[in-house]
């Protein structure tokens, strides 16, 4: 009965929204291209930022693929998005060895492969965000950088882009993390210049999915008295506090990925919100398993220990660390769309395809995740003014689908001077 009356609820109201600790901020105003207004900064989500790689002597092509050691060396090349090498038997092999990452034990840290060296294109630019499609756009930002643009805003002045590293996601502190530590640093010289260059004003820090990750781990470890200065409001749009099951349904069928790709840990779900007490997330015939059950099921399936122990060590920390930012913060999410919850493995054979249970939530994140927000950063007596708002959009359309899109946009123009 309840999920048929939120069902209802949905078709009749456009958003729901939830208040917590504080008043809410005035009307918005849309400025013009001279006014005075906060400056904008956008995280975006996974895969939208674009990478760039050169080759040094030190790189050894594949065997099967020696044609991968013929490019130039010292000449950078597009590593991502590259669909046209993607698209060439020849070529993409080698953009797929030349993407990976490698954990270097004497190091504890991930590294590129020997003899690539990578950097992200257009830091401090929303320029470079990927949109070669519509639904790249729709995801990427693209829609709302033509949004907020149309309000007055101008890249490089006024709106300003912080693409990441999207193949290495923040890992526990004290453990070491090179990309993340060099993003941290990037960005904050970026808030910084945003808000020098636009009259001290401090700035409105956005993100979309997995940048809410990057840019949470960025304010929690940032002293106070910096965000003070320098947040004005940070607006973190479909990002849950609990994580989403895709990472171990695709775990499943590449168990690999858990030491050639640190994201693929990050945003498993986290078992202070589907642990002990929840319903299971596999399920099969001989063992159940929660969030807290991971270890065990990164076993099960082919899990390399290295890559059990990297989720132990690295990524369930930042889970379980999940906290308030403790800036005026405001979470949008979408709900009311099919998403997957459990997943059916009867016989323990985690080679066949899994029968999926789905629920509510956004298309990716379920809704458990989606309310854990409400809870972690809403219930922190720390959090002085928070706000939650539910669309009926999906993960992508929050920041893409027009009503949503002018939503997001409101909350983002609140900030702004009378």
């Amino acid at each position: 009965m309840a999920s048929h009356l939120h069902r209802l609820l949905l078709l009749f109201l456009p958003s729901l929204l939830l208040f917590r600790r504080g008043p809410p901020p005035p009307p918005p105003t849309t400025p013009s291209p001279s006014a005075a207004v906060y400056p904008v900064v956008l995280v975006p989500g996974n895969t939208c930022s674009q990478l760039e790689a050169r080759l040094t002597d030190a790189y050894e092509p594949p065997p099967e693929s020696p044609q991968c050691g013929a490019r130039e060396r010292g000449r950078w090349f597009r590593l991502w998005r590259n669909a046209t090498a993607m698209d060439d038997p020849a070529v993409k092999p080698c953009i797929v060895d030349q993407f990976r990452v490698v954990y270097d034990p004497a190091a504890r840290d991930f590294r590129n492969v020997p003899g690539v060296e990578t950097r992200v294109i257009g830091f401090g630019s929303t320029a470079d965000f990927l949109a070669d499609t519509q639904a790249n756009k729709d995801l990427c930002l693209g829609t709302l950088v033509e949004a907020l643009q149309q309000a007055g805003y101008r890249d490089g002045e006024t709106l300003f882009g912080a693409p990441y590293d999207f193949r290495q996601a923040p890992a526990a502190p004290g453990q070491p993390c090179r990309a993340f530590a060099r993003f941290t640093r990037r960005l904050r010289k970026l808030v910084e210049r945003a808000s020098r260059e636009n009259g001290g004003r401090p700035v409105v820090l956005v993100s979309h999915s997995q940048g809410g990750y990057f840019a949470l781990e960025f304010l929690n470890r940032s002293p106070p008295s910096w965000r003070r200065k320098f947040v004005k409001h940070y607006v973190m749009a479909s990002t849950g506090a609990g994580g989403f099951l895709l990472g171990m349904r695709n775990l499943v069928s590449a168990p690999d990925q858990a030491v050639e790709a640190p994201d693929a840990l990050v945003a498993l779900p986290s078992p202070t919100v589907f642990g002990a007490g929840t319903p299971p997330l596999v399920v099969t015939r001989e063992r159940n398993y929660t969030a807290g059950d991971m270890s065990e099921f990164l076993t099960a399936i082919g899990v390399p220990p290295l890559g059990v122990t990297l989720y132990e060590t690295r990524a369930l920390p930042v889970q379980l660390g999940f906290r308030a930012p403790v800036v005026p913060t405001t979470c949008i999410n979408g709900i009311g769309v099919s998403t997957m919850r459990q997943l059916v493995y009867w016989d323990g054979n985690f080679s066949e395809t899994p029968e999926v249970v789905y629920g509510d939530g956004d298309g990716l994140l379920p809704s458990a995740s989606i309310l854990a927000l409400d809870t972690v950063i809403g219930g922190d007596p720390r959090q002085e003014y928070y706000k939650s708002i539910k669309l009926a959009a999906s993960h992508a359309g929050v920041v893409s689908d027009a009503a949503a899109l002018k939503r997001v946009v409101d909350e983002i123009l609140w900030s702004n001077p009378m």
